[in-house]
């Protein structure tokens, strides 16, 4: 009893009783209800006008003009809308929107300004950029698998899970390359290896930083059956001043790939590949 309640402690949470460790830990109420508030606010986003639900087309540009609208003859093909809509054209880094109304024109993308949304109807469409390609990314408002969304089954909440980890820091300048599910590579830096301990065994991961956080893209050995099979993310605070983060992997998710065939995930490297199951968190979600 002693030593459940010591690791109880040091995993940073507080036991309501005590169990063994095949049944894994107890968590607190108001741990449960952290998670619970936390997944939430993650359905409400993936549901939303930014959310992944609602992506319906991504389409490649190539140098020089592209027609778009819903008529079968344009260069992207709209699932709805008006049937010539206009046309994009690219050229030395930019892109310029000429809509067939009136013939006006726009900067909709370019290096020193953010890129431009623009609407029609319940579509809205924006340039993204991966490598040296561009893509137009769409969504639909109204998509049918907004209302169609019935949540994300998720492992049951498991205190067990939420791990102290120590930075192994690598020299400066130190970063990953990454390929994203279209074949993009790019090189992204990072601290070095996070290092963590399941069951007597030593494991590292590799993150990427996200603003004020670690941004981590792992696999495990329920991918492909109880989870996404390109395996899933987790974001964990920046290293305190001894080095240690905190995994917590009852918050890791499905990459936006698991929704829709339109995104652009990133991939998890070799190194970042467990040989372990990870019983934590969502699970892969359902849907044609």
């Amino acid at each position: 009893m002693l030593m459940n309640l010591f690791q109880c402690i040091l995993i940073g949470t507080f036991c309501l009783g005590v169990t063994d460790s095949a049944a894994g830990f107890q968590v607190t109420d108001a741990y449960t209800t952290m998670i619970e508030t936390w997944h939430q606010q993650r359905l409400a986003n993936l549901k939303s006008e930014e959310g992944w639900l609602n992506l319906a087309g991504l389409f490649r540009l190539r140098a020089g003009l592209n027609t778009f609208g819903s008529d079968a003859t344009n260069d992207l093909v709209f699932p709805k809308g008006a049937p010539r809509q206009g046309s994009l054209l690219v050229q030395e880094g930019t892109v310029i929107a000429i809509f067939a109304s009136g013939g006006d024109s726009l900067q909709v993308f370019g290096a020193s300004k953010e890129p431009v949304i623009t609407a029609h109807g319940t579509l809205r469409w924006y340039i993204i950029q991966r490598g040296d390609r561009y893509y137009v990314r769409l969504r639909d408002l109204e998509h049918p698998k907004i209302a169609d969304f019935q949540g994300i089954e998720r492992f049951p909440v498991d205190s067990t899970w939420r791990l102290k980890a120590q930075l192994e820091p690598a020299d400066s300048g130190f970063g990953i390359f990454v390929t994203d599910v279209i074949g993009t590579q790019s090189w992204q830096a990072s601290p070095g290896a996070f290092v963590f301990t399941v069951a007597g065994e030593r494991y590292r991961l590799y993150p990427t930083f996200a603003g004020d956080s670690l941004f981590f893209v792992f696999g495990d050995a329920t991918n492909g059956e109880r989870t996404y099979g390109a395996g899933r993310f987790l974001y964990a605070p920046l290293p305190d001043s001894n080095g240690y983060t905190t995994l917590d992997f009852n918050k890791a998710y499905n990459p936006p790939c698991a929704f829709s065939a339109f995104a652009t995930c990133p991939l998890p490297i070799a190194d970042n590949i467990l040989p372990i199951a990870i019983p934590a968190g969502e699970q892969n979600y359902e849907h044609d």
